[in-house]
């Protein structure tokens, strides 16, 4: 019998991978595995000697971090994404971004009659978080058109999973413009925002977004993808001081504290560009190759301007494409996992082993 929770929720969707990729795993050269965006190159060798270094916690860690921690995310904030004046109150770091977009909603006290927006094609957590705590998921195309009336948390997510998009400065500012005269929190999931390709992504909290006032808005940020940090779950979220302030005080009671090493190893990873640098560089060349590839194939590539995936079409149902590739030994997500606008694409994620990328460019050959 299922329970009151899991009878809200949507079917996990990764377990309908799962005849797919046995059939993907049964190629004379093993699976290709493109299809979770997990990251496959080594920790950088400067966050493994903060980590160690930091071995010896016995204490608790708190729930908002060390000093150090929290210069890191504020200096970083100011560096990379243009804020301005950001103090510590600014910044808050959580467990891994899923665990805060899961659970967001609820520590933020919505429930019934409350209603959570989200783009059409998303991540599925953004949907889960709402269910969890009672509330009603709404998508948009244009979040300007819904209508404001108990919506109370706007997610913005750019660049895009799964397509790679990213929204342009100006499409930025008329959103948080219209949130703000609605008194509607804007979350903007930012955690792809180092991986532009052929657009350069513009962060919420850039005075030319939010006019130097953080007030209303919030951004998620992680380590998993700049600094291959899955593993050591390390991400961190920036903006409205009070909205930071209540979250700290819930997540306080709730225990979350990002352990001690981790925060450690946070400071070393924020603080040294060069290792960002090589992996987008290592990533470029894998981009570069499946797109190739893959047009030449015959699929067609939209979007895609940023991120870790390919946003790819053969203009048929996507499970389609993805038994086709599955066939080559590849395995893709559907893209039906992010909503029914996805039904004829599939995404492609560049996170493999060099020799993987190049054993799927000669399959598609």
């Amino acid at each position: 019998m299922s329970s009151p929770v899991s009878s809200r929720l949507p079917v996990f969707p990764w377990d309908r991978l799962e005849p797919y990729k046995k059939t993907a795993a049964a190629h004379p050269d093993g699976i290709v595995d493109l299809s979770v965006g997990t990251p496959v190159d080594p920790v950088p060798e400067v966050v493994r000697r903060a980590l160690v270094a930091a071995a010896d916690s016995p204490g608790y860690p708190t729930v908002w971090g060390t000093g150090e921690l929290r210069d890191a995310l504020t200096g970083w904030c100011e560096r990379r994404l243009g804020a301005r004046g950001f103090a510590h109150t600014n910044v808050l770091p959580v467990v891994g971004s899923k665990e805060l977009v899961a659970w967001l909603p609820t520590q933020l006290g919505l429930g019934a009659g409350d209603t959570v927006a989200h783009p059409r094609l998303a991540y599925p957590t953004y949907e889960v978080g709402a269910r969890l705590c009672g509330a009603t998921p709404v998508v948009y195309d244009d979040p300007t058109e819904l209508d404001p009336a108990g919506l109370k948390l706007l997610w913005l997510n750019s660049p895009s999973n799964p397509t790679g998009a990213v929204l342009p400065k100006d499409e930025l500012v008329r959103i948080v413009a219209w949130a703000r005269e609605h008194g509607v929190l804007v979350l903007s999931d930012e955690c792809y925002l180092e991986l532009g390709w052929e657009a350069e992504p513009v962060s919420v909290l850039h005075p030319d977004v939010c006019g130097g006032s953080y007030e209303g808005i919030v951004a998620v940020h992680s380590l998993s993808k700049r600094s291959n940090l899955a593993g050591y779950r390390a991400a961190f979220v920036a903006g409205d001081a009070a909205v930071l302030g209540e979250l700290l005080r819930i997540r306080k009671h709730g225990g979350m504290m990002t352990p001690a090493p981790v925060q450690a190893a946070t400071v070393a990873a924020l603080g040294d560009d060069a290792h960002v640098a090589e992996q987008r560089a290592r990533y470029a060349a894998r981009r570069g190759a499946l797109r190739t590839a893959l047009e030449s194939h015959g699929f067609r590539i939209e979007h895609s301007e940023a991120s870790l995936y390919l946003w790819a079409t053969r203009d048929e149902p996507c499970w389609d494409t993805v038994a086709h590739l599955a066939s080559l030994g590849i395995l893709v997500a559907p893209g039906d996992f992010y909503g029914e606008a996805g039904e004829r694409f599939v995404r492609v994620a560049f996170t493999a082993t060099d020799e993987r990328v190049e054993a799927a460019v000669k399959r598609l050959g």
